[in-house]
């Protein structure tokens, strides 16, 4: 008698639940091994990391400051993934946007908000999704892999970030450090209760409903679901599977632009070395744990975004914050490998 792997005929509900949700449980356990191995009491440090999280009004309001960006990125790479094309370059997409919403913010400093903070929204959108269009022309016209470009394309689009803050447009008045002048406030997200919660939540929002809406009730979204499922059948029954995958490159990565252009105009108000604490990265494992579905996507955004805001939190502890990266690395992985259980099953074989 053997172990051996069968494919399924179809994907169960109730593994595609127990995988991500075993994969966070076991996550966690890994890491309280590392905290109990540091020298320190995983029960405290946790305890402290949801307390400085989701312990009070403030705590909650930073969480969803961090879940915005995470939204936005992480409803761009799950729409791709829906055609199984693999968009990793949402952080360069983010970088990209925010470079395109702070040059109409720098370059208009006494603009008025009812112009021109809907012009950075449509700026950050199409810069994103001009990043997106590189890697997705490569793939639907010479079948270039998508994931090395967008993943290279990061690092451009980061360094080409770094050359304006730290040349054309760096702070005179900023004692050498890598930012630009303060945006006017006219370029300034409108905030929310008294908070740091500005308006790109209700982009975030807004785009979980139209995303899911396209990909329930539209012919494109039908086009994704199908070439996703079956791309020899999509090209069988004739569908343009190049223009598909350039609108779906374009959506996904518009959506990260959207995502750069409202952390540089609700949070930093300015352009700044390092925009993104690396959003477009963490934003993949989210689309994974939400199965792809854009409402799932929206919980556990943020769920990761307390996750990072507790991560400052148990500092006070002596803990390093990279113990956050160390948990997503690690529900990553377990992740991956679970995901192989939703596509097969073990059984006993007679050999």
């Amino acid at each position: 008698m053997s172990f051996v792997l069968e494919k399924r005929e179809r994907s169960s509900p109730l593994v595609n639940f127990l995988v991500p949700t075993l994969s966070i449980v076991l996550a966690l356990l890994l890491g309280a091994l590392i905290i109990y191995l540091s020298g320190f009491s995983p029960k405290e440090a946790y305890l402290e990391m949801f307390n400085g999280s989701f312990g009070s009004g403030y705590a909650f309001s930073e969480t969803i400051v961090k879940a915005i960006p995470l939204m936005l990125c992480a409803l761009g790479v799950g729409f791709a993934f829906r055609t199984v094309l693999w968009n990793i370059g949402a952080e360069g997409q983010l970088y990209m946007g925010a470079w395109a919403a702070g040059w109409i913010a720098l370059n208009f400093p006494q603009g008025q908000s009812w112009w021109l903070i809907p012009s950075m929204m449509v700026a950050g959108f199409l810069a994103g999704a001009f990043w997106g269009l590189i890697p997705g022309i490569l793939k639907a016209s010479l079948n270039v892999n998508e994931i090395i470009t967008s993943l290279l394309l990061n690092y451009v689009a980061i360094l080409w970030v770094d050359y304006f803050v730290y040349g054309p447009w760096k702070d005179p008045k900023g004692y050498g450090f890598p930012f630009s002048p303060f945006f006017g406030e006219g370029a300034w997200l409108p905030t929310f209760f008294g908070t740091r919660i500005h308006l790109g939540l209700v982009f975030a929002l807004l785009a979980a409903l139209l995303i899911f809406f396209l990909l329930r009730s539209t012919r494109l979204g039908f086009e994704v679901r199908v070439i996703g499922e079956n791309p020899q059948a999509a090209r069988y029954a004739g569908m343009n599977i190049f223009r598909t995958v350039i609108l779906v490159f374009m959506i996904s990565g518009g959506l990260a632009g959207l995502a750069g252009m409202a952390e540089v105009s609700g949070v930093i108000h300015r352009m700044q070395h390092a925009i993104s604490p690396g959003y477009g990265y963490t934003a993949i494992i989210i689309a994974w744990l939400s199965r792809l579905n854009p409402l799932v996507t929206v919980v556990v955004s943020i769920l990761f975004g307390g996750l990072l805001v507790g991560g400052f939190s148990v500092r006070s502890l002596g803990l390093s914050e990279s113990l956050v990266y160390v948990i997503q690395g690690i529900i990553l992985f377990l992740l991956l490998a679970g995901d192989i259980l939703t596509r097969y099953r073990l059984s006993w074989r007679k050999g």
